[in-house]
């Protein structure tokens, strides 16, 4: 059968054609209501898990006694009006501001302020709250407040600095405990929430998935990354997964401006639980310790030994009389395992010998100059958190309040040698107290500033010298260390 072809019709059809085929490809599609309905059903729904777990989040406050002031300090007209629009929205006053005094009051005996504000969860019915150490640190008193309203004075059971877990008692039966989680479960993208008390607002629900796991951000504890907005207020309290299991405690943000930046941290909960069951049971954390100084493996170095990979612990310092030494581990050695388990990273080391009892008798694999040798040691304890200053030691130098305070907020004071040394630091200011604007960069009591708007800061006067010749209508960089980790704030001057 022959088919006759007709240039003008059909090449205007074959046109036609063409032309239709490329719009559907330019143009987006059209989806029907019943699809649209079905994507919609695949978002999460967190309204159960709010009722669920909603009841066993607790608000925290602390106070502190404040010292009589001798004057009252102007106001400020913007900081007025920011007060007032707290007070007339939240029926608050604005996180870190000052408190009201009456004219023509007399200046007597110091009174009780607030000092701050977390989050933290029920662990049993009879009142065991978990909750972060930084939340509950050096506070005079501690108020647990529940979603039903009451108000409790708890008492602190237990506080452990390096992995910032702190557990209190409140003196209540019947209360609901959360349910927790396996948190190696966990998947990167999963969806989880996060309830607590952001600026003071409590009851805050807010939600995103899991950015990363393992994230390491100190010697202790290998952090859960994800993009839960967190914001001051929020420390101590659960991140929960979709099951209504609590799988971490938020702790920390990396953050520029002291608010959400899109990172926030959580301590993962089965390494808080574990910190948690030795603060109920002696009220302190027995760590073990080998007593050396330790750093990455290079890749150049992994290459001159004939290793296949960069892997392990590289000693770089042993201390006099440790267990290290009077096991015969020498500088320069590769620590690849210990009772067994693989080194990948030096971080490894330190989280692994920590969670050994100390007394134990461990056996190590190390690579002295291309050579594996096996070592047995007896490991060492760690010695518990202790105050800054130190009986005996010679009175730290203080920047008083002066231009320090006045532009930025902060009281700093010089860092002791064992300071530097613990902190592997050549110098820095240690922050002794906080006060707005600084509190609102989110720098807290107890953080090293090694870096001034780009400059390297020594000592307190060295800190001195460097606030003097600031702008001060210019925000200002600080380079600040926490533990182990340091991050970059910037603080915009009153």
């Amino acid at each position: 059968m022959l088919i006759h072809f007709n240039p003008r019709k059909h090449g205007f059809s074959i046109a036609l054609t063409a032309l239709l085929s490329l719009t559907a490809l330019l143009l987006p599609p059209v989806f029907s209501l019943g699809q649209v309905q079905a994507q919609t059903r695949t978002l999460p729904d967190f309204t159960d898990l709010v009722e669920l777990v909603g009841p066993s989040v607790v608000n925290i406050r602390t106070i502190d006694k404040a010292a009589p002031q001798s004057a009252a300090q102007p106001a400020d007209p913007q900081d007025e009006e920011m007060q007032e629009l707290f007070r007339r929205f939240f029926g608050m006053p604005p996180p870190g501001a000052p408190k009201q005094q009456r004219p023509n009051r007399p200046q007597q005996q110091p009174e009780d302020q607030p000092r701050g504000v977390g989050s933290g969860f029920i662990l049993t019915a009879d009142g065991i709250i978990m909750t972060n150490a930084h939340v509950v640190d050096g506070a005079e008193q501690v108020i647990v407040t529940l979603t039903d309203k009451r108000e409790f004075v708890a008492r602190i059971i237990g506080a452990d600095r390096r992995t910032d877990v702190a557990v209190v008692k409140i003196e209540a039966s019947g209360l609901p405990p959360v349910k927790l989680g396996d948190p190696n479960r966990l998947r990167v993208g999963e969806w989880v929430m996060a309830i607590g008390s952001p600026f003071g607002l409590e009851n805050t629900v807010t939600a995103g998935i899991v950015s990363a796991k393992g994230r390491d951000t100190g010697d202790y504890l290998p952090f859960i990354q994800t993009d839960v907005a967190i914001n001051p207020g929020n420390s101590g309290g659960p991140l929960i997964n979709m099951r209504g299991e609590v799988v971490g405690i938020n702790s920390q943000i990396y953050s520029r401006s002291g608010g959400f930046m899109g990172i926030s941290f959580a301590i993962p909960i089965d390494e808080a639980a574990n910190v948690s069951n030795q603060l109920r049971a002696t009220g302190r954390v027995q760590r073990g310790r080998l007593g050396v100084g330790i750093g990455e493996v290079s890749k150049e170095v992994a290459e001159s030994l004939g290793m296949a990979k960069p892997q392990g612990a590289f000693v770089s310092s042993v201390e006099p009389g440790s267990p290290a030494e009077k096991a015969g581990i020498e500088a320069g050695d590769i620590i690849l395992k210990f009772d067994g388990k693989t080194i990948e990273k030096s971080s490894d080391l330190p989280r692994t010998v920590g969670g050994t009892k100390p007394g134990t008798h461990s056996n190590l694999s190390l690579l002295r100059r291309g050579v594996t040798k096996e070592i047995s040691i007896t490991v060492g304890e760690f010695e518990a958190d202790k105050p800054t200053a130190k009986a005996g030691a010679a009175p730290e130098k203080k920047v008083e309040p002066n231009a320090a305070v006045q532009l930025l907020g902060l009281t700093v004071s010089d860092l002791t040698d064992a300071q530097k040394k613990e902190l592997k630091l050549k110098g820095g200011v240690r922050v002794d107290a906080v006060a707005e604007p600084a509190l609102r960069a989110g720098i807290r009591e107890g953080d090293v500033v090694t870096q001034i708007a780009n400059t390297e800061v020594t000592d307190t006067k060295a800190f001195a010298q460097v606030v003097a010749k600031l702008d001060k209508s210019k925000s200002v960089s600080i380079l600040l260390r926490r533990g182990e980790w340091s991050q970059y704030t910037v603080i915009r001057p009153r």
